[in-house]
């Protein structure tokens, strides 16, 4: 989860050649046999890529007042610890991420929709679908309120897990997230969170609410795309049973507030990475590769150097560096 507490002042109320590697470099993005189309990388083999890796990741330092960390002692997951714990992953019959828009989106917002759904499904190798809108009057006036300090309208987020996707979940889904134009809180003692999610029901919500107008300029429009794909992701890792990152500057940590998470990096650590790429039968180098064009094609130049970085350092052909971009350590 992310999102601020009431009292917080802050917000105040994931030595080998590449080719050997992997196996399957020269062949494309082909899958090769296994329950979800691809064999299970060896986890010799993630753990060598993750220390590839690890130069290009910043160590995340002591937080800041009013970080995540600095009011949740969190203890952090290793990738061999998220083995150990028999984590939710995808299998033959539950494979698919469900992308559930909720409520009204103009044109621009819709947009966002769409792009999210095209790279959440990049980013963890997996089909995405989007649903048929469904209409926010399904939450109740004793599932919304009026923030008591701003006045902004906010959504219970857990009425739309419980009663608004639990009974709408599709057989075939792995996880099945709500996205919505409305400002979310889960509950007493708590400002907002950008998002929610349970770790075994496979369902989620997160809000567009505080990413600012897509319609309002290019530099807009990255911007909200950027931190929309950052809450998808993240709150999908936990529905793959990933805790908050604690390692490493990572997509998977805890964030309490827009600024907070805006410093966080849409790409994931090294442990993050070998963890999804686990969970997912995706073998890194293939991932990054649809990750840095994703990026290149829509304008998030820093996001796509880094992917050109992380291919470089497993050994593969780096694409063209993309228009704009600076190389810099960190994703």
């Amino acid at each position: 989860m992310t999102g601020g507490r009431r009292l917080i002042p802050v917000v105040s109320a994931a030595v080998l050649g590449t080719a050997a590697l992997w196996g399957l470099c020269g062949r494309g993005d082909r899958p090769a046999p296994g329950p979800l189309g691809r064999r299970r990388i060896a986890v010799k083999d993630l753990e060598s890529a993750m220390a590839r890796l690890r130069p290009l990741h910043r160590k995340l330092g002591k937080p800041r007042p009013g970080d995540w960390l600095a009011h949740h002692k969190e203890p952090g997951q290793s990738f061999a610890a998220y083995r150990r714990s028999r984590p939710l992953v995808p299998d033959a019959r539950r494979h698919t991420i469900y992308i559930q828009p909720l409520g009204t989106f103009d044109e621009a917002r819709r947009r966002i929709v769409t792009l999210t759904a095209d790279g959440v499904g990049r980013f963890f190798n997996l089909p995405v679908k989007v649903r048929d809108d469904l209409p926010l009057s399904l939450v109740p006036a004793k599932a919304r309120r009026k923030h008591p300090t701003w006045g902004d309208k906010q959504v219970l987020t857990g009425y739309v897990l419980d009663e608004v996707l639990i009974p709408r979940l599709p057989e075939d889904a792995f996880a099945y997230i709500a996205l919505t134009t409305s400002d979310l809180w889960p509950g007493e003692g708590w400002n907002f969170v950008f998002g929610q999610a349970y770790l075994r029901q496979r369902t989620g919500v997160w809000s567009l609410y505080r990413y600012g107008d897509p319609s309002a300029g290019e530099a807009a429009r990255r911007r909200c795309l950027l931190r929309t794909l950052k809450t998808a992701t993240h709150e999908l890792g936990h529905m793959f049973s990933m805790l908050h990152c604690t390692a490493y500057e990572c997509g998977m940590c805890g964030s309490n507030s827009l600024a907070e998470s805006d410093r966080r990096p849409w790409a994931w650590c090294p442990e993050c990475m070998g963890k999804l790429c686990w969970a997912t039968r995706t073998d890194p180098v293939s991932r990054y590769r649809r990750l840095h064009a994703f990026c290149r094609a829509h304008g998030l130049a820093e996001q796509a150097a880094f992917y050109a970085r992380s291919l470089k350092a497993l050994g593969a052909a780096p694409p063209a560096t993309a228009p704009g971009s600076r190389p810099r350590k960190g994703p």
